[in-house]
């Protein structure tokens, strides 16, 4: 039963990849930084067959620890904040967690076992204001806060570790992906549970900021699945995983609220002062290499992922 070593692993991704992983045979180690205040709610219905380990990405001793005492034979790492706000408030603690924490877990893979497979989760947020559309592997980096800026010394720091060393360390370049297991902070999963609220009267309004804004927007469950293909690969690479095609913050009102039996025009409320400071453009993956080499393709529409996102909102608030 080979082993995989999951940070980040209470988190969205962490566990859809969880649950994939353990369907595939693995025995799956999970990270968090608090195990008495970390509340593993998206691991619910598989909390009794992951170990979680507590760990924190700055301390270099515990992660070296962790990979002698279980063996992994992959790594994925997730262990970062990716809500934008928080790296404008916080700056420094992001660039220790998503820039530095990398190359520890790298660092620790180079000194204990150089034959076990890595994967960083790099974000579409490196690219910024884009200097093409649609963005792949080669496009430019210019990101535009300190979330995408720390992404891009990860992302970096991953190749630099796999030409020099010789691991074979991947980077997924992660457009965005969403879920029920989604934050509520985040604009999806804050629209689905609102348009849900609204639907059972605990609410009237949502406030929203920028309508016309646009996203690639996929679905968690099926990104996770490429994830796990870039490790199983002959040689590592980079690879993005994407839909390829972007929807509009409109959109995804008037999908939601339609679900419900709703106009969202009747309960969105505009709130400019929502408007993300400086505000990443065109944003719009090409997968077309992961399709051709890794065999990925995506199961969720757009459509059905936020239908499925408001189902599940509907069901937990009754």
């Amino acid at each position: 039963m080979p082993t995989a070593f999951i940070t980040g692993v209470n988190g969205q991704d962490g566990s859809y990849l969880s649950e994939f992983l353990l369907g595939k045979g693995y025995r799956v180690v999970g990270c968090v930084r608090n195990k008495a205040k970390t509340a593993c709610d998206r691991l619910h219905a598989i909390r009794e067959k992951v170990d979680i380990v507590q760990c924190d990405l700055l301390d270099q001793a515990r992660i070296e620890e962790i990979l002698k005492e279980y063996e992994p034979v992959e790594i994925y790492n997730f262990a970062s904040h990716s809500f934008l706000s928080e790296s404008f408030a916080q700056p420094v603690m992001t660039g220790e967690f998503v820039a530095l924490g990398v190359t520890r877990i790298l660092e620790a893979i180079r000194k204990v076992n150089p034959a076990i497979r890595f994967f960083q989760a790099s974000s579409s947020e490196m690219f910024g204001k884009p200097a093409e559309v649609p963005q792949t592997e080669t496009t430019p980096f210019q990101p535009r806060n300190p979330y995408g800026v720390a992404k891009v010394y990860g992302h970096l720091i991953t190749a630099n570790y796999r030409e020099i060393y010789g691991l074979f360390a991947c980077s997924g370049i992660l457009f965005n992906h969403e879920s029920p297991r989604r934050g509520i902070e985040f604009v999806t999963r804050k629209i689905t549970h609102a348009a849900a609220r609204i639907k059972l009267g605990f609410t009237r309004e949502l406030p929203i900021g920028n309508l016309d804004a646009r996203r690639d927007w996929g679905f968690a469950g099926d990104y996770v699945n490429g994830m796990w293909r870039m490790l199983q690969q002959t040689a590592p690479d980079d690879y993005v995983l994407s839909t390829g095609e972007t929807h509009s913050v409109r959109e995804l009102c008037t999908i939601a609220f339609e679900r419900v039996g709703l106009d969202y025009r009747d309960h969105v409320v505009h709130q400019p002062e929502s408007f993300r400071q400086a505000e990443s453009l065109q944003l719009v993956g090409n997968p077309a290499k992961a399709e051709l080499v890794l065999g990925w393709k995506r199961s969720v529409t757009f459509q059905d992922m936020i239908r499925m996102m408001v189902e599940a909102d509907l069901e937990a608030l009754k």
